[in-house]
């Protein structure tokens, strides 16, 4: 069986048994008035005291101050024939649902993650993935940016959610990275001589402008919604370096210009100061990580509005794995242990030098459901509670190009709405602690516990 018949015929067995665990479960109300005692205006920057939101239909219907009684619109969705609810938040802080702009929902990070490769095919990287995009859900985040696959497991993934077959995050995906050979986007990177093949831009690896355009029409072809590429060493990958220049400036500009052509942004993972300088100068619209970024790349970040994604939580999780004995490689537990730590440190640097930053966590490298341990670090790093909140809602959704969409509770916008037990301006770590998850006006988790999924696919 092929690789896309195995997914394929994945997908089908896992839609069906989720139509059987949930054949029970109620249908989505079409009008919800949620009473929260206090909501974070993302927009103004600003917490609000208590307030009345109305969705109907997957949108965001009213914003009222106060707790508005419902009598209205129950006697409104009554005579509609519409299901009604109320929802009682008012010892909780409501915000806009989270966004996380880089996770890898069809892997998840292990002592054996580099056997796994030769053992696991794309249908238990899919199946699995259905777990991951789950988890992230009921963490709260309702919409993620997906940079970068195995198989194009993600664009499955993403088709099933919106499909309402698999409960999961509102996908973005890139499907593969774009990169050099034996870079870090290289699928047989350290592999043997006669496994290691030669891959081309069909499978996103590229030596040339000509190789650029190419691998972003196969990316289009495929169906992916934004572009990663790769223009610079990796620390979870075999290869010897994890910060030198591996792109050049023409081949990023080609992949840029391809990219927007085809309405794509472009996210660019880079350690290096080089690898970060080509990428700004190539004109890519986020830098991933950005660890080993200078002065200079600093400045011209600020010059020419490139977004950065820090990812903080990934350069502390993977030094504190790097001290395991025999849980990397050899050389990914160099690489770990010496870059993983100057996350936090560039972060702060990226802050004070006024650069725009977007909430992410790259996780997937890290256990799936723990992306909000990134607003700790960010705030360790000396961002206030309140800019850590909007780098994961109105400054995601503006990377994105959402905003009329994501990132604020107003009216006509989706209805992702999420609620945390207290002020998560006086303790960020409350974002850990997520109680309550709707997105597009479903309820997916309530009272801290996950409500029933009721599949689209019919017994």
């Amino acid at each position: 069986m092929s690789p896309r018949l195995a997914v394929l015929a994945a997908a089908v067995v896992l839609s069906l048994s989720y139509a059987v665990s949930a054949a029970d479960a109620p249908p989505a109300h079409d009008v919800s008035v949620l009473h929260c005692g206090h909501l974070v205006d993302t927009a103004a920057g600003k917490l609000l005291g208590p307030t009345t939101v109305v969705v109907e239909a997957g949108h965001i219907r009213e914003v009222r101050a106060g707790t508005v009684d419902g009598a209205t619109y129950e006697a409104a969705a009554k005579a509609a024939g519409t299901p009604y609810r109320v929802v009682d938040l008012s010892a909780a802080t409501c915000m806009p649902g989270l966004i996380d702009m880089h996770t890898h929902l069809t892997m998840q990070g292990s002592p054996t993650s580099y056997s796994d490769q030769f053992r696991l095919n794309p249908a238990d990287y899919a199946i699995r993935s259905t777990v991951y995009a789950r988890r992230t859900l009921l963490a709260g985040f309702t919409t993620v940016r997906n940079l970068a696959d195995g198989d194009n497991e993600s664009i499955a993934l993403r088709n099933a959610i919106n499909a309402g077959i698999v409960p999961g995050p509102r996908i973005y995906t890139a499907g593969r990275a774009i990169g050099s050979t034996g870079g870090h986007a290289d699928p047989t990177n350290g592999y043997r001589m006669d496994l290691a093949g030669d891959p081309g831009p069909k499978e996103g690896i590229i030596d040339s402008p000509q190789d650029a355009w190419k691998a972003v029409r196969q990316h289009y072809k495929d169906g992916a919604d934004v572009i990663k590429i790769m223009p610079g060493g990796g620390v979870l990958d075999e290869g010897t370096n994890g910060e030198n220049p591996q792109m050049t400036i023409d081949e990023i500009k080609a992949v840029v210009a391809a990219a927007h052509d085809y309405g794509f942004t472009v996210a660019a993972h880079a350690h290096g100061a080089e690898a970060v300088r080509r990428a700004i100068l190539g004109g890519v619209d986020s830098v991933e990580h950005g660890t080993l970024m200078d002065d200079t790349d600093r400045q011209l970040m600020k010059q020419h509005g490139t977004w950065l994604v820090p990812t903080i939580i990934t350069g502390e999780r993977v030094a504190q794995l790097a001290a395991k004995p025999g849980y990397f490689p050899p050389a990914i537990q160099r690489k770990a242990a010496e870059i993983g730590p100057k996350s936090l440190n560039n972060a702060a640097a990226a802050y004070k030098a006024g650069i725009k930053i977007a909430f992410g966590t790259d996780a997937g490298v890290f256990p799936h459901g723990e992306n909000a341990e990134e607003f700790t670090y960010m705030v360790k790093a000396g961002m206030p509670p309140m800019f850590a909140l909007q780098a994961a809602t109105t400054h995601a959704a503006e990377l994105l190009h959402k905003s009329d969409q994501l990132g604020v509770i107003a009216v006509g916008r989706d209805a992702d709405v999420i609620a945390v037990p207290g002020n998560p301006l006086d303790d960020i770590t409350l974002m850990q602690k997520v109680s309550f998850v709707m997105k597009d006006g479903v309820v997916y988790k309530q009272d801290g516990k996950p409500a029933e999924f009721h599949s689209s696919v019919q017994q």
